[in-house]
């Protein structure tokens, strides 16, 4: 059985850093289920890194009122610069958690589980120094149209769907082949046993060891779920999103 925290002989583990100024808020979500095994098998790197240790004042600030007035605080660039720049490597991605990103998709979580180092910038109060953006970040990823208390809850959700898309990391081959969004298509209905439950039967399908009819019966499932909850998945399935990227490397 291979030890903790060393993968396969040729396999390099992606490296994962998130700067925040809550860490303890994810200490707990990266030290269970999936996300810890597949640290434990050195499949993947985590850090989190406190922004407030990178701050020079006395108050350890990471935030102050915005130029022009207006309600809430910005992030600091000062720090967000000095952590970025500690931590990053060449060619790594600079990922920034906030409200105005491309909306996040399995397409774009199966492209960063291809990377080798991901540096999240968790945005928090009203945003960030724009100068942030315009120098440092590659990308920047919404969750979903609606605001959370700070990006470092988006960061989990990001990381969890990437760690789970890296080879090995649930176990079996095909864990995640099937899966609702990866095929562009709602995952179809699944049942196990018992056959019967409270009157309610097991497709026969399902029970005929026919596994060619089961397959088709699965496809023509899949796309009348989507066709009834997603129809957008069936019109967009020839163009694959991207994540919002400017085009700039660490």
């Amino acid at each position: 059985m291979r030890p903790p925290g060393t993968a396969d002989v040729g396999t390099i583990p992606l490296r994962i850093e998130v700067i925040t100024i809550f860490p303890s808020m994810l200490e707990g979500f990266l030290g269970e289920s999936i996300i810890r095994r597949a640290q434990d098998a050195g499949l993947v790197q985590i850090h989190l890194v406190n922004l407030r240790d990178f701050t020079t004042d006395r108050h350890r600030t990471t935030d102050d009122r915005p130029y022009g007035g207006g309600p809430g605080m910005v992030m600091k660039p000062e720090p967000i610069f000095r952590a970025v720049e500690k931590v990053s490597s060449p060619g790594c991605r600079i990922i920034l958690t906030t409200p105005q990103g491309g909306q996040f998709t399995q397409q774009m979580a199966l492209q960063l589980s291809r990377e080798r180092h991901l540096v999240f910038i968790c945005g928090h109060y009203e945003g960030v120094d724009e100068r942030v953006r315009q120098v440092l970040v590659t990308d920047e990823i919404s969750i979903g149209d609606y605001i959370l208390t700070n990006g470092a809850l988006a960061a989990a959700v990001v990381i969890d769907a990437v760690v789970r898309l890296l080879p090995g990391a649930l176990g079996a081959r095909q864990g995640t082949a099937d899966e609702s969004f990866s095929s562009g298509l709602l995952e179809y209905p699944q049942y196990t046993r018992p056959a019967e439950f409270r009157g309610m039967r097991v497709p026969e399908v399902l029970l005929s060891g026919d596994h060619q009819a089961v397959e088709r019966w699965r496809r023509e499932q899949a796309l009348k779920r989507t066709a009834e909850r997603r129809p957008d998945l069936i019109r967009n399935r020839n163009s694959i999103p991207d994540v919002q990227s400017r085009g700039k490397h660490c």
